[in-house]
């Protein structure tokens, strides 16, 4: 089945790639099964025992790893081992927007219980819901699509809800069809938990909730080695779709933000504490926090190798000059989870401009972001072949791509077989806050789950990616690649396009050799 799938999303729009990459994309197959690397390698059946992936950040050190407390190691285990209780570290927004604190409780059994905390502001300080959710998960293989992810199957027993005020009673009462709410809220009291879903009854009123636990389909488990300050283990479960007409059918690729072990968690964390105590009747009310201004100037760095949807394996470093309402942003792209192995550096600038404080986040503020230059460097020799193959004028200078060498997408108004199309405007959110360490952080909005771009203002983003740290205050420094600070984030859709191709062109062509099509 997985086969099937694979060879049918490679049809259609990226047919036409598979006739000049289809070889080479085997050849790699080949290798890597044959000298039994990591890469793509799926199990059969159910795992019966633990390996250890041991993987270290290997990116820029000057500034990442400043930022990264003494050069953290990073082991993850597959399967995972989920025992134990895992908690949000802050706030976290949901597309939609949705806010919410989580969690989640596994035991050895493989049963699980979930609490996901639902609330009326950004500050996750007005509960307005908590579902309460058992069910049983069951590690199955490594993903064929996102790799050091494992596939899972996730079984729901019940799921309940407790709703913690009449203002959130009648808020949820609009959402829902009639029948729940005659059901299961009419009549439904403030602290009092009732029964939404079990083994015997439909789903009608979970899904017009937009509830699902798809996220527990892909699963992966990081610990953290810090030298001086013990270990700090992270879950990572599935992404949700940024449209919400496809979350409760959508099969998470990426990940969401993830989730701290509560035994083994970053110090100090008072959130982590409050949700570590919640219930569902007594959810978590999160400390209100100043307000940070809003101001980009400087050098903004990922602090973790960044998963997205469809196998994209990222790092981000983007610089602001507000003088000049110019930015830059420098995309490292992987092959793997751990951000050591290169596959090509996309280099985007451009002008921004700000607009008014959005109406839907509290403290986010909307930007219209324009990218004028694109600049690519394959860094392997895979990319570089597949780059060669795009007809002249369509991608750069034709045959021109060489490992290491950076190339203009400028003069081609920039490339079809990466979605890039220059000059290109894209519809922004950002918000700006501060770690437990005090660290400036930039949330940039969440790119479209299907790979689409935010070039109008309804599909301005309405949730978060990762955030970023500041590693250098003001507009003048230069980045390590000699890329002065002038001129963050308009090409990410363009960017993705490449390693989705990249990744359909290569389950298909390792599909076909494995399963005889």
């Amino acid at each position: 089945m997985k086969c099937v799938q694979a060879g049918n999303m490679s049809t259609g729009r990226f047919s036409h790639l598979l006739r000049g990459a289809w070889l080479l994309w085997l050849w790699q197959a080949v290798f890597v099964v044959g000298t039994g690397g990591k890469l793509w390698e799926v199990p059969s059946g159910d795992f019966t025992s633990s390996s250890n992936l041991s993987e270290s950040l290997q990116w820029e050190p000057h500034c990442q790893y400043r930022h990264l407390q003494d050069r953290v190691r990073i082991t993850a285990d597959v399967p995972p081992r989920l025992d134990g209780t895992w908690v949000s570290i802050r706030c976290e927004v949901r597309p939609g927007p949705e806010f919410l604190t989580r969690s989640y409780t596994f035991h050895p059994s493989r049963h699980f219980q979930a609490l996901q905390h639902y609330y009326a502001d950004s500050g996750c300080e007005d509960p307005a819901y908590t579902l309460l959710i058992r069910g049983k998960i069951r590690p199955r293989q490594a993903s064929w699509i996102t790799r050091g992810g494992t596939e899972s199957e996730h079984h729901l027993s019940k799921v309940g809800i407790v709703v913690h005020s009449l203002a959130a009673k009648q808020r949820l009462a609009s959402r829902l069809p009639p029948s729940c709410v005659s059901l299961s809220l009419g009549r439904a009291v403030p602290g009092k938990l009732f029964e939404l879903y079990n083994t015997r009854a439909g789903r009608g009123c979970l899904a017009a909730l937009g509830f699902s636990m798809m996220e527990m389909d892909l699963v992966r488990v990081e610990t953290q080695h810090h030298n001086h300050r013990g270990k700090v283990q992270e879950l990572f479960l599935g992404d949700i779709h940024t449209d919400w007409t496809q979350r409760t059918q959508y099969r998470p690729t990426g990940y969401q933000q993830p989730l701290q072990n509560a035994m083994h968690h970053i110090h100090p964390c008072p959130v982590c504490a409050l949700v570590y105590r919640s219930t569902e009747q007594r959810p978590p009310v999160l400390p209100r926090s100043a307000a940070a201004p809003l101001s980009l100037a400087g050098r903004w760095v990922s602090q973790r190798c960044e998963t997205r949807p469809t196998v994209l394996f990222l790092t981000r470093d983007f610089t602001f000059n507000p003088d000049q309402h110019a930015w830059e942003g420098i995309y490292r792209h992987y092959s793997d989870p751990a951000c050591s192995q290169p596959t090509f550096t996309l280099r985007a600038s451009g002008h921004y401009a700000q607009g008014n404080p959005s109406a839907k986040l509290s403290g986010a503020s909307e930007f219209v972001f324009k990218v004028t230059q694109v600049r690519v460097t394959a860094m392997e020799e895979s990319t570089a072949k597949l780059l060669n193959s795009t007809r002249p004028g369509k991608c750069g200078r034709a045959g021109g791509w060489e490992v290491g060498s950076e190339q203009d997408l400028t003069p081609t108004d920039g490339c079809t077989v990466l979605g890039i199309k220059l000059p290109h405007k894209e519809y922004e959110l950002f918000k700006t806050e501060s770690d437990h360490r005090k660290h400036p952080l930039l949330f940039i909005g969440e790119r479209p789950t299907d790979g689409s771009s935010a070039d109008r203002p309804l599909k301005r983003p309405t949730s978060f990616q990762a955030p970023m740290v500041l590693c250098t205050a003001g507009g003048t420094q230069s980045s390590r690649s000699g890329v002065s600070s002038k001129q963050v984030q308009s090409a990410a859709s363009g960017t993705e396009a490449l390693a989705q191709l990249m990744v359909l062109v290569f389950g298909s062509a390792l599909c076909s050799w494995l399963c005889g099509y």
